[in-house]
């Protein structure tokens, strides 16, 4: 059992002990203190925060909880029910809200569950706005409201609608070339709001068939929710036997989205960005960013075109956004399948990466599994190791750092090696106690000696 603190949120098991998971005590802790820092933070603003869930089991628990703590702290909120993390940060703008909590694990499994908090911009905490709630949370400063002052829940169910217009509106979101290129499109939305969103929006968009895989958005996920490739097999198996032109799959709260080809092989997730980007750089120049555990390939897209740039952030969201904001960029994301596209907003989108995916594919005229052949080919790895209480961190870090002094090292997220044909990434997960291991290099084999040769020095 677990509660984890990051960047990412507040997230953890359902039940069990106070402070050890996410028991019904810390969801209301967290979200009064989230109330409290936004009291703190803007005294003069409209006390307003949106809530949106995915389809968890315990979704409308703590959906309940946080709804009723909000008021408590003299909120209103607009619940806007199962939603999208994306549709729920446009709601947020939509309404001016000063904030709000998306209810979700993203892709943990289905005992897990979590307390997403934004900023007035639909975006997540930075980590001094998100130290600052803990802190806020660990003292004695928080204070509910009296009875005239208590908030009032309003539902609002139009935002899928608004998002999937929004999306539509795009100029690079080419509706009439998606309708002409005939397209049988499959969507696995691993039983989880997606299904509630996902198929609408593919119909808006002029597919021709829809082939729907897990989309009763019950909550009981019909695999491990992550969308890697050791969790799509049976999808895959769907995808080939339906004769899909391509299939799409997201994550329960849709802001991660991965390919499968027409032949049922994995377009692989890190691939999503980079065949986005690709697309946007070809009609809007610009600067792209990704993390420190995505692919070279963006990299290499982004130079090909003439006067764009590529950097890097570290992991997780707000750091990517930071950094696109720093550099101008007009796309980016992370290498799992998340698409930031600031025309739209900043938030990681699986709508708008399929729509303009979707946009790209037709236009080309090309198979799915052609499009993969005319990037950048390289391979990642990804491998774990569990934390325990007397691993020190810190120190294997700096072990690994000296080890490796000779190559490229960046530290500002764990330690990331660069080779001259390959990278390894070590680093702390903001959303389960592990250690993550990255390697990327142009085949798996190397991949995974440049990882096993870091690992020994653990």
């Amino acid at each position: 059992m677990s509660l984890i603190k990051s960047i990412s949120g507040i997230r953890g098991t359902i039940g069990g002990n106070e402070g050890d998971n996410l028991s019904c005590i810390d969801v209301v802790r967290f979200t009064s203190a989230y109330a409290q820092f936004l009291r703190n933070t803007y005294p003069e603003g409209k006390r307003l925060v949106v809530v949106g869930r995915d389809a968890r089991v315990s979704g409308p628990m703590v959906s309940d909880l946080v709804c009723a703590t909000l008021c408590g702290m003299g909120f209103d909120v607009v619940n806007i029910g199962m939603a999208t993390t994306p549709t729920t940060e446009l709601a947020v703008t939509g309404e001016g809200a000063l904030g709000g909590i998306i209810i979700t694990a993203s892709h943990n499994p289905a005992q897990w569950n979590a307390l997403k908090l934004l900023g007035p911009k639909g975006e997540f905490l930075d980590k001094a706005e998100g130290e600052e709630v803990l802190r806020i949370a660990a003292s004695n400063e928080i204070e509910f409201s009296t009875w005239v002052e208590l908030g009032h829940i309003e539902h609002n169910d139009t935002y899928d609608r608004r998002h999937i217009d929004a999306v539509l509106a795009l100029p690079l979101v080419d509706v009439e070339a998606i309708r002409k290129a005939n397209l049988r499109v499959a969507i696995d939305a691993v039983n989880s709001v997606g299904g509630n969103i996902m198929p609408r929006l593919l119909r808006a968009l002029g597919v021709a068939e829809v082939i729907e895989i897990n989309c009763e958005a019950t909550g009981r996920f019909a695999h491990t929710p992550e969308p890697i490739p050791e969790n799509l097999k049976m999808t895959a198996e769907v995808i080939k036997e339906k004769h899909a032109d391509v299939g799409l799959v997201v994550d329960p709260d849709v802001d991660r989205l991965a390919i499968i080809m027409e032949n049922g092989e994995m377009f692989v997730e890190e691939y999503t960005l980079v065949s986005v980007a690709d697309y946007v750089l070809t009609h809007t120049p610009g600067n792209t960013v990704s993390n420190l555990s995505s692919s070279r390939a963006l990299r290499d897209v982004t130079l090909k075109h003439q006067g764009c740039n590529y950097s890097a952030a570290a992991v997780g969201e707000v750091n990517v956004v930071a950094e696109m904001k720093r550099t101008g960029a007009v796309i980016g994301g992370e290498g799992n399948g998340g698409v930031i596209y600031p025309e739209l907003h900043y938030g990681r989108d699986a709508l708008v990466g399929a729509a303009l995916f979707l946009s790209l594919l037709a236009k080309s005229g090309k198979k799915v599994s052609e499009l993969k052949k005319q990037y950048p080919q390289y391979v990642i790895t990804k491998d774990k190791i569990q934390l325990t209480l007397e691993m020190d961190i810190d120190a294997i870090l700096a072990r690994v750092k000296e080890k490796f002094a000779g190559e490229k090292v960046t530290d500002i997220d764990g330690v990331k090696i660069d080779f001259p044909d390959g990278w390894v990434h070590l680093r702390r997960s903001n959303t389960e106690p592990i250690i993550r291991i990255y390697s990327e290099a142009q085949s798996a084999e190397r991949a995974n000696e440049l990882a096993a040769n870091v690992k020994n020095q653990l």
